[in-house]
């Protein structure tokens, strides 16, 4: 829903140009979003953050721990436990204090990739430092740039972030989603038996399908709208939790299939101490942990950022204001945090962020008439009553705290003893078929996908409204294939030796998107239809507003 007249005005009086004093982004983010912070908690007594908590819990955990799994063996350093405490840690301190709860930080993919990069790098040198000393001064250091980041209002960069970025980023990420879901299948096939390798990959394909299935039910007009909702509130879940089951029926529990592995309650992986002391490093090794610290910083910056600027997409009627300066201080303490305890370094997870939003979306019975209405009045009421010719659209969103915190509280209960159990009970290739429901999931909504699949649509059944038909074909491939090769650059160099540099390139998006693009032959209103803000103006006003 749109913003209020007062909202929009709280907003407009807080937006810091990209040449500021000191801090005054972060001040003026508290300031924004702390007349709010009551309603945080007391908006959470509605029945959208039960299914919101739910989903978001297992489409978060699980795929951490699954993300971890290549990292918990490469470096024999990290365990379940600590994949689980940053989730929580994250959770924690971003819905308790953070300005935009809605956003979740958790585990990714690249941060393992780039803590396992750290790991094959250092520990190949004759003198090999202490690793999780050596990662610890690499976190120190990526927290105090965020610090001088959040401090210098640098997040007002955002402004140049685009869905051209977004699109391209998140097509990144899907793939990765997919392709982790392969290592998961095929890494058992050389380490377990036949027959459990083949159950996996039932199990997997099993998992895909039965997700779909259940969302595909939701989309179309089947069953009772209350059906629809709980099919897609819950068919994840209820998947995930099935096809599980199917591995202790018959023929399939006689091939043993591996599980996730667990580790002690509360204990760190070879029972080490949760403090790690990373200040008896070595000098040298010190400063060769900054460069490090300066591409982690990369990494976050564009992350964790974009994750929360789709969280608060313009698709997403939201009413209160963001807070980019301020979460990005924070996420230099969680990163802090992390470093002292030895865990994987929390960020914003894409597509998890989003997801988590669109759970917490307030569906209104809208007919044709009243739809315009709506948009402008500013009502979160839901439209019912006797209405001939509807559909329904989002009208609100449910802002709020405690699913965030929930989903993060449910990590932490997984790591005492029992729950621990519970976890070792789901097989590897259900976390397979979840890491390939979620990426494809995520591909279909994509920019990239959509401008793809419409040169294989019958043009006799594509509206008329459909914007890229005022756009040339050849500009449509054009920006295509800028696009398609920076998702090619980047994934390609995550499966070499040269990972960890990939943060670069992803940060080069946004140069490339201000510098090259505009030179080529797009005109003004090819290039409006073909890329636009990833969130709305009143999202952007935290950082100066849009490109």
């Amino acid at each position: 829903m749109a913003p209020t007249l007062r909202e929009s005005k709280s907003i407009d009086n807080c937006s810091p140009s990209l040449i500021a004093k000191l801090a005054s982004g972060i001040v003026l983010d508290i300031r924004a979003r702390a007349p709010y912070y009551v309603r945080d908690w007391t908006d959470a007594w509605n029945y959208r953050v039960v299914p919101a908590t739910s989903l978001i819990f297992f489409a978060n955990v699980l795929p951490g721990i699954a993300f971890s799994l290549d990292l918990i063996e490469t470096t024999e350093q990290y365990g379940v436990a600590e994949v689980l405490l940053s989730s929580f840690m994250a959770a924690f301190v971003f819905s308790v204090f953070g300005a935009q709860p809605l956003t979740i930080a958790g585990v990714t993919g690249p941060i393992t990739v780039f803590n396992k990069t750290i790991f094959r790098i250092t520990q190949s040198q004759p003198d090999a430092p202490n690793y999780l000393q050596f990662v610890g001064w690499v976190y120190l250091w990526a927290a105090i740039i965020h610090w001088v980041t959040a401090i210098l209002n640098w997040c007002n960069f955002l402004k140049y972030v685009t869905l051209f970025s977004c699109d391209t980023f998140g097509f990144y990420v899907s793939w990765v989603y997919l392709q982790y879901g392969v290592q998961v299948v095929t890494r058992q096939l050389d380490s377990s038996s036949l027959p459990g390798a083949l159950v996996s990959i039932i199990l997997a394909i099993l998992m895909l399908a039965l997700s779909f299935l259940f969302q595909s039910i939701s989309q179309k007009k089947l069953f009772h709208r209350h059906v629809r909702r709980f099919l897609a509130d819950y068919g994840m879940p209820i998947s995930l939790i099935a096809t599980s089951g199917m591995a202790y029926w018959g023929r399939f529990d006689a091939t043993n299939p591996e599980t996730l592995p667990i580790s002690g309650a509360f204990q760190p992986a070879n029972g080490r101490a949760w403090l790690v002391p990373f200040w008896q490093l070595e000098g040298k090794w010190v400063g060769i942990a900054l460069p490090f610290g300066i591409i982690l910083w990369i990494l976050f910056f564009f992350d964790h950022n974009v994750s929360s600027l789709m969280a608060q997409g313009s698709e997403f009627p939201l009413r209160k204001p963001p807070g980019f300066h301020y979460d990005f201080f924070l996420l230099g303490i969680t990163t802090l945090i992390a470093g002292l305890l030895g865990i994987p370094a929390p960020n914003g997870l894409i597509p998890q962020a989003p997801i988590h939003t669109t759970s917490l979306l307030v569906m209104g019975r809208v007919s044709k008439k009243d739809e315009e209405e709506i948009q402008s009045s500013g009502s979160d009421e839901n439209i019912l009553g006797n209405i001939p010719e509807y559909r329904e659209q989002p009208i609100a969103v449910v802002e709020q705290r405690v699913s965030n915190l929930a989903q993060g509280s449910l990590c932490l209960v997984l790591l005492s003893g029992p729950f621990l159990h519970v976890l070792n009970l789901i097989p590897r290739g259900v976390l397979a078929g979840l890491f390939w429901f979620m990426g494809a999931d995520a591909l279909q909504g994509n920019g990239i996908t959509q401008k793809i699949l419409y040169f294989f649509r019958d043009k006799k059944l594509t509206s008329k409204e459909e914007p890229l038909r005022r756009v040339r074909k050849s500009r449509i491939m054009l920006f295509l294939a800028i696009q398609v090769i920076a998702f090619g650059a980047t994934f390609a160099i995550t499966q070499t030796i040269a990972a960890i540099g990939f943060p670069i390139i992803i940060m080069g998006l946004i140069p490339l998107r201000i510098l090259l693009i505009p030179r080529l032959p797009f005109t003004t209103d090819e290039l409006a239809i073909l890329d636009g803000p990833t969130a709305s103006p009143f999202t952007m006003e935290s950082v100066g507003g849009s490109l």
